[in-house]
């Protein structure tokens, strides 16, 4: 069952039965996934399914449970990375300095990182073998947004976080951040909570500095609905299936 077959008789289309696929993407027992079928909680394509025995195409139907997106059965790797500061955003360098593969030991996956975070920013970095998925993460035209917690010199005061939230040019062309917000304030210094859906490089250390507050310390805390949370420095874990359904849904939604 596809976009396409809209008209079609759902119990017709050839695949893999509806409740197979729910229970093998871990939404629960096959009896269990049955029952939501049955209280009409499970939609594929938007079109909600009562029917038992629905056969869909797991690789390009769309499925919903209560609302969220369920992916299809993985036939990659999708893992969230707590990059250290230092650690080169690349696979390989040429010049010694530690990168990413360091922190992958044992893996016989190719992976490769969805965008970058400079050198001295930490935090989270997507990793993948899914080329699709990563250029679409990726590509200026989908916006997904990213979320960074920067330390900067100085106390914000209203009027700069005013003038920042209206937007700025830099020397390569005007920025506005989609969200700001300060979330703490000490003597000389304070954290600024920024989100952005664009990735030009050092944009968040230059629009800050050029309003007079070089930024100390950067951490990216989110790429899209995916959070760093506790995942602790270096390490790396798959993405749980809502978390990639989330990622998933909001690359639909802007393709």
């Amino acid at each position: 069952m596809t976009d396409r077959d809209h008209t079609d008789d759902p119990a017709e289309t050839q695949g893999v039965r509806l409740q197979k696929v729910l229970a093998q993407a871990g939404v629960g027992s096959r009896r269990a996934c049955e029952i939501l079928i049955d209280e009409g909680r499970v939609e594929v394509n938007r079109r909600v399914v009562t029917e038992q025995g629905v056969r869909i195409d797991p690789d390009r139907d769309v499925v919903h449970v209560d609302g969220s997106r369920i992916p299809p059965p993985r036939r990659h790797a999708y893992l969230a990375f707590n990059k250290p500061r230092g650690v080169v955003s690349t696979m390989d360098d040429p010049e010694g300095r530690p990168t990413v593969t360091d922190y992958l030991p044992g893996r016989s996956d190719r992976l490769f990182h969805v965008g970058r975070l400079d050198t001295d920013t930490e935090g989270l970095l997507l990793l993948t073998n899914d080329g699709d998925f990563a250029h679409k993460l990726a590509h200026p035209s989908y916006e997904v947004p990213k979320t960074y917690l920067a330390q900067v010199t100085g106390v914000m005061d209203r009027a700069t976080v005013t003038r920042l939230r209206k937007g700025i040019t830099l020397p390569d062309g005007p920025v506005r951040p989609d969200r700001l917000k300060v979330v703490s304030r000490a003597a000389d210094k304070c954290m600024v909570e920024i989100v952005l859906h664009e990735g030009r490089n050092h944009i968040v250390r230059r629009m800050l500095e050029a309003m007079g507050h070089p930024v100390r310390r950067l951490a990216r805390t989110a790429v899209g609905p995916v959070q760093l949370g506790r995942l602790p420095v270096g390490e790396t874990k798959e993405l749980s299936r809502e978390e990639l359904g989330a990622l998933l849904e909001l690359l639909d939604r802007r393709s």
